[in-house]
């Protein structure tokens, strides 16, 4: 069963986007509901299902941190769909082994409960990060 979408649910996520530019994943990991489902796009280094926070932390934002000099996400639109809310943005990035930059067009989709995302999905330009990495 889906929960109706608050108009608070796009501000908490202004704000989780906000703290990962500044690099406070911690306040990024508070908005994560215990059981969290956290999917990254099929093709990405980072890929899979990701259940938890402490999965989210090991499986996508220790290796981005370890991966990248700078990955940031940088969201352009918030779109509230039913119990759904869509950003539409750009990932930006240096890598740190390659030196390159990259920008990856992304949608990202969170459905969210009391005010804590239940669950994540990525749809991005894997082959620009990838491209970046090689």
């Amino acid at each position: 069963m889906t929960t109706p979408l608050q108009s608070s649910d796009v501000a908490v996520l202004e704000e989780g986007y906000r703290a990962f530019g500044r690099g406070d994943v911690a306040a990024v990991v508070a908005l994560l509901d215990p059981q969290v489902a956290w999917t990254e796009a099929a093709g990405s280094p980072y890929a899979g299902t990701h259940v938890g926070p402490q999965a989210v932390v090991a499986g996508v934002f220790a290796r981005l941190g370890q991966d990248w000099e700078s990955f940031v996400p940088v969201p352009s639109e918030f779109l509230a769909a039913g119990s759904a809310v869509v950003v539409l943005g750009s990932f930006e990035g240096v890598h740190r082994a390659t030196g390159r930059s990259m920008t990856s067009r992304f949608a990202h989709v969170y459905r969210l409960a009391d005010g804590r995302v239940t669950a994540f999905e990525s749809i991005n330009d894997t082959h620009a990060v990838r491209r970046a990495m090689a």
